[in-house]
């Protein structure tokens, strides 16, 4: 079972039913987790030969095992964050975001169990779920926990989904070459795109476009989040200037933006950790 197969058994028109409750939802997870695990067997947890032989490799590279820590990482905080967004009240009632919020919520969970699934069939210990500050030390209220406002929790809440989800999808294309030659590759760009999709869908419910322009953070983004966008504006693709080639005119911009519009940009393992740490409390 691919995790995109995993994925499908919850669709947009299941979750969009509006017979769908928060209760109905949450009471599905334990299930859901179950085939999570089930989906890792074929590169964790079986026994051929060949299955042995990847699991080896994996290991004499620790850089791999890295990747998915972060990736586990990552993971956990927006499973947190969108189970504690739908538990807020702060998300309208039967809107489309609660909507979104739901579908998005069954995936980061189901991610987090397939990560620690596949973790656990390699030999390795998953990293312990950090304990998370959504307020970010105070710089932020998305639940409305102090009292800042519903409107302004709620703005709040949807530009932190989009910060969340625009890094995710940067980190997984950064940690790509780290997972080389090993079975973890192809559920990773599975959960990439995955990430992708739910990157646009957040854009979509701000009123933004669902691609990224030059490094812009876009309308109503703290400026906190700008480390999620910064090098975004490259317009250098294996070695080669794109504004250069022979790009038709775009409709709106000038060849940079629509240059930059079409390709995405990877983030390092440290910067991905430095915007994850604004939201994780310190041991210290």
């Amino acid at each position: 079972m691919s995790i995109i197969k995993l994925l499908d058994d919850f669709t947009s028109e299941k979750l969009t039913n509006k017979a769908t409750s928060r209760r109905e939802m949450f009471s599905t997870l334990s299930s859901f987790g179950k085939k999570a695990a089930a989906a890792a067997v074929p590169f964790g947890l079986a026994t051929s030969g060949k299955a042995r032989a990847a699991t080896a490799a994996f290991f004499q590279d620790n850089s791999a095992v890295s990747a998915l820590q972060l990736a586990l990482t990552l993971e956990y905080l927006e499973a947190e964050f969108y189970i504690k967004a739908l538990d807020s009240g702060v998300i309208p009632g039967g809107s489309r975001a609660e909507k979104v919020y739901m579908q998005i919520s069954k995936h980061e969970t189901a991610h987090v169990d397939f990560l620690k699934a596949g973790l656990e069939g390699a030999g390795a210990t998953p990293v312990s779920k950090p304990t998370f500050d959504f307020t970010a030390n105070g710089a932020f209220d998305p639940f409305n926990e102090n009292g800042i406002g519903q409107d302004t929790a709620y703005a709040q809440l949807l530009a932190l989904a989009q910060a969340f989800e625009d890094t995710g999808v940067r980190a997984y294309k950064g940690q790509a070459g780290n997972l080389m030659n090993t079975p973890f590759l192809e559920p990773a760009l599975q959960i990439h795109s995955v990430e992708a999709r739910h990157a646009s869908e957040i854009r979509r419910i701000r009123g933004l476009e669902g691609w990224i322009t030059l490094n812009n953070r876009g309308a109503g983004m703290p400026e906190a989040t700008q480390a999620v966008y910064d090098g975004e504006e490259n317009v250098m693709q294996g070695g080669v200037d794109v504004t250069s080639l022979n790009f038709a005119d775009p409709i709106i911009g000038d060849v940079s933006e629509a240059v930059s519009q079409a390709f995405d940009e990877p983030i390092t393992a440290e910067t991905a950790t430095a915007i994850a740490g604004l939201f994780i409390v310190s041991d210290d």
